[in-house]
């Protein structure tokens, strides 16, 4: 079968001309007039770039997510491929609607019209994994009904068993492979895919994103209505808004887009830094503005984590980029583990502020990331950085973030938008305001650990009985004395409580 997947993606490839992109290349062209001679049956009369899409949306869902990033990347591509691809965010071509009405009465055990008042058969979005109608509930409640692509599982596991054998020959082929750690990051990206299609575990990241951001005034998540959700349906709350990618739209309402380009920025880092969960599918197909001006998120499938110690690096090494010190960047790089701990920071150092010196004080529209990456990737290379799975998503986001900035506000400076944010942050997390939050984070703990102190001494130093005459005694006074400190601390505690509060 995967012989079989392989060879598929192979004759899609041919069969819309997609050699074109390799054989263009001056080191192929030699074989460019055999390919076009053994090839001459094929119509290749459209546009590359509606070739491309078009090879992308028969090759599936992982192909379309791949596109999906490129139209973000308008620095890199194209604008004829960035203009095609951005069609994929949500103009998939949908399934039929009677595959969608069969999962429909699958799941409630009753035809759809017994369970909406009203249902679209017309899907108002087809993405790769599944699509979206309207609907009314019985109780007048305008909803968005997702439904799960069927079969989309076994089309996902046969593209991730081949990404399986590409990440292997990297590893085995390739001298730089097991420091990137392909496997590892085609497991993470296999786990978050089938996350996907668990619309139960979806729903589950848009109540807990809308309870982080519940009564922002930056942005908004749609309510869930987990009466009608199941593993391949998911009815939320129906929003009203314009796609993000609408700019003129955007500005006929009177919505500051410089403004909005900020508010994109600080709800990123609110996310990752407040939260250590973020929305980690951010292309324009899956945001919305309304008409007050705030975000709206939509497609809650891939969401990311990060946990108390990656937040306290990342943020260090982004205080520390602002700041110019490059230094504390390559401590922070070793320290977390990320680069080996026989690296000399003075090399280090200097490598990084070679890269990243030249992009400082300059508007988002006059720096790619995309060469940035490229030159940080040359550098880890050299200091042997490894690959950190776990950061993946992240770094994907950022590069949504990036193009995202750049279609709304070419003149963005991101440095400047987030660097406060992270001053504040770090103040929070090391300061005096930390210190006082560790200890209401950490006073049930105390207060459950301290009086067994004594019976846990007495159990260690006397494993076997044999001393407990000895120490009956001990142990009693120290409970009394334990009494004492414990009335104490709630005390302190409690009062440290009222003046956080205050």
């Amino acid at each position: 079968m995967r012989l079989f997947r392989l060879f598929r993606i192979v004759w899609v490839g041919l069969r819309f001309g997609l050699d074109e992109f390799l054989l263009g290349h001056d080191r192929f062209r030699f074989a460019h007039m055999l390919v076009r001679g053994l090839l001459f049956w094929r119509p290749i009369s459209q546009p590359r770039a509606v070739r491309l899409r078009l090879a992308l949306e028969a090759l599936g869902p992982i192909f379309v997510k791949f596109g999906q990033m490129l139209s973000t990347r308008r620095d890199l591509m194209p604008p004829d491929i960035a203009d095609e691809l951005a069609k994929l965010q949500d103009k998939v071509p949908p399934f039929a609607s009677s595959a969608v009405l069969a999962t429909l009465e699958k799941t409630y055990g009753k035809p759809a019209s017994q369970v909406f008042v009203h249902f679209e058969e017309q899907p108002v979005a087809s993405a790769s994994v599944a699509q979206v109608h309207f609907a009314v509930l019985p109780d007048g409640r305008e909803a968005a009904v997702k439904v799960l692509r069927p079969g989309i599982g076994n089309i996902i596991s046969k593209d991730i068993a081949l990404l399986e054998i590409g990440a292997w020959l990297l590893e085995r082929l390739w001298s730089d492979g097991k420091r990137l750690r392909p496997r590892e990051v085609v497991a993470e990206f296999e786990k978050h895919l089938h996350d996907e299609l668990d619309l139960t575990r979806e729903a589950a990241n848009a109540s807990q994103l809308r309870r982080n951001f519940l009564n922002s005034p930056l942005l908004v998540v749609p309510e869930v209505f987990w009466d009608f959700c199941s593993n391949d349906v998911m009815v939320m709350e129906r929003m009203h808004g314009t796609p993000i990618s609408q700019v003129d739209k955007l500005l006929e309402q009177g919505i500051d887009i410089p403004r909005l380009a900020q508010a994109g920025v600080e709800i990123f880092f609110t996310q990752v830094f407040r939260d250590g969960f973020f929305h980690a599918d951010m292309h324009p197909g899956n945001i919305m503005v309304a008409p007050d001006g705030r975000y709206i998120a939509l497609d809650f499938g891939i969401m990311g984590t990060l946990n108390d110690i990656d937040k306290q690096y990342l943020a260090q090494n982004f205080l520390a980029f602002f700041q110019r010190d490059y230094r504390q960047v390559a401590v922070a790089h070793i320290e977390s583990g990320w680069t080996p701990a026989d690296t000399r920071v003075d090399e280090f150092e200097a490598a990084i502020r070679a890269v990243c010196e030249p992009i400082f004080d300059k508007p988002l529209k006059e720096i790619s990331f995309g060469k940035v990456l490229l030159r940080l990737f040359q550098t880890s290379r050299r200091f042997n950085m490894a690959v950190q799975p776990q950061l993946v998503l992240l770094q994907k986001t950022l590069l949504n973030i990036e193009g995202l900035g750049r279609q709304l506000d070419p003149d963005l400076d991101l440095w400047k938008t987030a660097k406060p944010f992270l001053e504040r942050w770090m103040s929070e997390q090391v300061g005096w305001r930390g210190f006082l939050q560790g200890l209401r984070d950490e006073a049930p703990q105390w207060g459950a650990l301290l009086p067994k102190l004594p019976r846990l001494a007495y159990r260690a130093l006397s494993p076997d009985g044999s001393q407990s005459s000895a120490f009956d005694a001990i142990a009693q006074q120290l409970k009394w004395q334990n009494r004492l400190l414990f009335l104490l601390l709630t005390v302190v505690i409690l009062m440290l409580g009222f003046l956080i509060r205050g």
